[in-house]
């Protein structure tokens, strides 16, 4: 008996006990950060739902559940900053408490987003039912843009309604519900006048938020060098910017000789920002092509999540990725365009980073090798060797998918 208890005092202290002081240590995956300049294999090591550690070697002893990502990319969970998410039952009422709409956890951990920000669903009106049903109630992180209609994304007369669009009331909404609203949206307004923009613009202005403008519809359209250069703000957002839609709206891009207009370049310049807002049909091959050749990159790549859209063309924000991925853009930039940069532009810049301290929001992508065709709405299909796929989403330090189960141990929860 004694010869036992020796012995084990012996392998004791030979074999001496590693605590686990980790909840998650992800090993080997290549760690692509944009905002912290990494771009190499490193080990992550979270702990209590923040990132703890990034270190070359971290014992995986040390984690009570370690992730094998070897072979894979680990980047910033994934920022949408485009989607409509305030789904609802109201069939007349479209994208603002309707069927247009979008439940945010469905669609956005499979493909690596941890943060969606909603783009305008909800006015100052409507934004408490929204809060209260759809963004208290998800596991992903909900932002808000804030429709400059009072009443929201209701579609049809309610959002030609000038009258609703009162700057004063809802930069002063938006400012006191900053915790989930960051920015301010007009949208779908198709008359040939600047007073719904300058509205929008002077109710960012009150909220001091950037403002997100779709911008289309009149004809004959709108000047969008007179939108960049005079109505919008250094930070304002021009979203559907590859977008090709006939008469109604002025493109980046000129058709005929195929090259970016030359104030696009001035407005860059100045501080405006382009979002793609893939959307059903806000996407053109014709426009995104020339404009990446060109180097215009996008400064935020995002879905226009909705009904139209999540089984079209678009399909989700991995697909959209591997489309300026196989258009030219480097791996680098898709990633800061998705995680980032959002971040800053939405002025929510402790997102979107793996900085120690930061959320542990994470994804491990695996860039697939193979044949694969990616097709915008107008059938013009481009054939690339490359397509991001989600192997793991982690949110607020909590494994909440994982593909191929490639942590140890797997540990399933979920409701019947």
């Amino acid at each position: 008996m004694k010869i036992k208890l020796l012995l084990a005092i012996f392998l004791i202290m030979i074999n001496p006990v590693i605590a686990q002081k980790y909840n998650i240590i992800l090993k080997g995956g290549h760690v692509i950060d944009p905002k912290n300049n990494i771009n190499e294999v490193m080990d992550i090591a979270v702990k209590d739902g923040k990132i703890a550690l990034l270190s070359k070697n971290i014992d995986a002893r040390e984690g009570i559940q370690v992730v094998n990502a070897g072979g894979f990319y680990v980047t910033p969970g994934l920022i949408d900053m485009h989607v409509h998410v305030y789904q609802g039952t109201n069939l007349d009422q479209q994208y603002m408490n309707g069927p247009n709409s979008v439940t945010p956890d469905g669609f956005t951990f499979r493909v690596g987003v941890t943060t969606v920000v909603d783009a305008g669903c909800a006015g100052w009106r409507t934004f408490p039912d929204f809060k209260k049903n759809i963004i208290d109630r998800s596991q992903t992180r909900v932002l808000a843009f804030l429709n400059i209609v009072g009443e929201g994304m209701r579609g049809g007369p309610f959002e030609q309604n000038l009258k609703d669009m009162d700057p004063k009331i809802t930069g002063q909404y938006a400012l006191k519900n900053r915790n989930e609203i960051v920015g301010i949206k007009l949208a779908h307004y198709s008359g040939h006048e600047w007073e719904p923009t300058d509205r929008t613009v002077e109710a960012g202005k009150v909220a001091d938020m950037p403002v997100m403008i779709d911008f289309g519809g009149a004809d004959p359209p709108l000047s969008i060098e007179e939108l960049f250069m005079k109505h919008l703000r250094p930070g304002d957002i021009f979203t559907h910017c590859f977008a090709q839609l006939g008469s109604g709206r002025e493109y980046v891009v000129d058709p005929a000789a195929g090259k970016v207009k030359p104030f696009v370049w001035d407005a860059i310049k100045r501080g405006i920002i382009f979002d793609v807002g893939y959307g059903g049909i806000s996407f053109a091959y014709s426009q995104g092509i020339p404009a990446v050749k060109s180097g215009l990159f996008p400064h935020v790549i995002s879905t226009d999540l909705h009904i139209g859209s999540m089984n079209a063309a678009m399909k989700d924000l991995l697909t959209t990725m591997s489309k300026f991925l196989a258009m030219g853009m480097d791996l680098q930039s898709v990633i800061k365009a998705t995680t980032s940069e959002p971040a800053r532009v939405i002025k929510r810049e402790e997102l979107g980073n793996l900085s120690v301290g930061a959320d542990a929001d994470i994804t491990v992508l695996n860039l697939r090798q193979g044949k694969f065709g990616l097709f915008d709405h107008t059938g013009y299909k481009l054939e690339t060797d490359r397509k991001f796929e989600c192997e793991m989403t982690i949110r607020a330090g909590r494994i909440v998918y994982d593909l191929n189960g490639i942590a140890n141990p797997v540990i399933v929860s979920g409701r019947r």
